[in-house]
């Protein structure tokens, strides 16, 4: 059969069972079913199983449950209370003063949690309030916010890093490292943005209702150090080698049922509620994975991802060509589908090209991560946009508008790590030289 006639079989059966409301992991398991059975003589149930028990039996992906039960524990901890208390005296000369808080918010708390979606969640539901109240314009209230929470998926730990990882075979503590820099990056072009609007736009900017001393200053940065004791135990221990990702996981986990303890919030409730909540969130993701490969699996079988990545090749794009169609790819496939699901779908297809092209495949994961953070801002299936709303009761399309600047500042971010890979690669070197 043409591989073109082929791949549009494929897509429209996957787009049919989606399209049909069956879970996307499902979906894909039904699609190399379908695959399986039509162009191999395999037993397709022998098939799924193996290929499933090999993908869930990586010490890898432990990581990945760890991770997320850190950031419910902190989600329903008082840490972002504490973190506001410890910024907001120091954004008071910044031009947009404490609008600052929600982008050094997000970046610190992203370094203590895994997901966008949270990271948003968490410092808006004290953020909002305290600047609504002090009558900061809601526009840049929630754009900040929205552009800033998806720092979760590029400042480690990243969830999304470690299904890339697993995905492509790469080292996740690398990926982490690598991620540091592009993420404190796009916080500054934040800040940045933030800066220009606000001594264009003066009369918009509230007074300061904050007035300290140097030492009350410093003496409120105290709240500040639980979420930075977190952030050294978990990624210090990474980038020394004391740890692998695994292990720095579990150390996180300790680390947030302290700080929970520590705050008084560490009731039974919570802590079942925190727990429930890791699993069905861990279980979702690990059932998209095991789909995703037993796909791959699959499309191999038919030689589609190297039929793909050869007429990708034949069209000779130099490798500008390549991440700017990628880009565009990745932007338009983010307004249906979620991240992990946009990272498992496309990897097949996506990765001989990329090795062909000779490109590192850790800049590659953090390049992902950069068009998968557009995709949470972007209508109509932003996961940070259906969280803001829920919080503010503002429409999609007002939350999307507001956003629109930080969504073209991520633009610039993936255009300076293209021209300048070394943002991203110069600490996983440094690492590996360390050891």
């Amino acid at each position: 059969m043409d591989q073109v006639l082929l791949s549009f079989v494929f897509l429209f059966v996957l787009f049919a069972l989606l399209g049909s409301g069956i879970w996307i992991g499902l979906s894909l398991l039904g699609v190399g079913y379908v695959a399986m059975a039509a162009f191999t003589t395999r037993p397709v149930g022998d098939a799924m199983v193996t290929t499933i028990w090999g993908s869930s039996s990586s010490w890898t992906l432990i990581a990945l449950p760890l991770f997320i039960w850190m950031g419910e524990i902190l989600f329903r901890s008082k840490l972002s209370e504490d973190m506001f208390r410890g910024l907001a005296p120091w954004m008071t000369r910044l031009p947009g003063r404490l609008l600052h808080t929600n982008i050094i918010g997000c970046t610190i708390f992203a370094a203590i949690s895994g997901s966008s979606a949270a990271t948003c969640a968490t410092i808006g539901k004290m953020t909002i309030p305290e600047l609504r109240k002090r009558g900061y314009p809601e526009d840049m209230n929630i754009g900040t916010l929205a552009g800033a929470g998806t720092l979760g998926l590029l400042i480690p730990p990243s969830i999304i890093m470690i299904v890339y990882g697993v995905t492509a075979n790469v080292s996740i503590a690398q990926l982490f490292i690598a991620g540091v820099l592009p993420g404190l990056m796009l916080a500054g072009l934040f800040m940045g943005y933030v800066i220009v609007w606000a001594l264009l736009n003066p009369d918009r900017v509230p007074a300061s209702d904050i007035k300290m001393t140097l030492g009350q200053r410093i003496y409120a940065s105290r709240h500040l150090i639980p979420a930075v004791s977190l952030i050294v135990m978990v990624l210090g221990s990474i980038y020394t080698g004391i740890a692998t990702a695994t292990e720095a996981a579990a150390i996180g986990v300790v680390g947030a049922l302290a700080v929970s303890a520590a705050q008084g919030s560490l009731t039974r409730e919570n802590f079942v509620t925190a727990l429930m909540g890791a699993t069905r969130l861990s279980c979702m993701i690990a059932l998209i994975l095991f789909g995703a490969a037993f796909l791959t699996l699959a499309m191999g079988f038919t030689g589609l991802p190297r039929h793909i990545a050869e007429w990708i090749d034949s069209l000779n794009l130099s490798p500008w060509m390549l991440i700017a169609s990628l880009t565009v790819f990745y932007i338009v496939l983010g307004c249906f589908l979620d991240g992990i699901s946009m990272v498992v779908l496309t990897m097949a297809v996506v990765l001989p090209t990329i090795e062909r092209a000779g490109l590192d495949l850790v800049w590659f994961g953090i390049f992902i991560v950069l068009v998968v953070e557009m995709a949470q801002i972007t209508p109509p299936v932003g996961f940070n946009l259906f969280v803001l709303q829920g919080m503010t009761g503002h429409q999609i399309t007002f939350i999307a508008r507001a956003a629109l600047p930080l969504f073209f500042l991520m633009v610039v971010a993936v255009v300076l790590v293209t021209v300048f890979p070394g943002i991203v690669t110069f600490l996983p070197q440094q690492m590996i030289a360390v050891r």
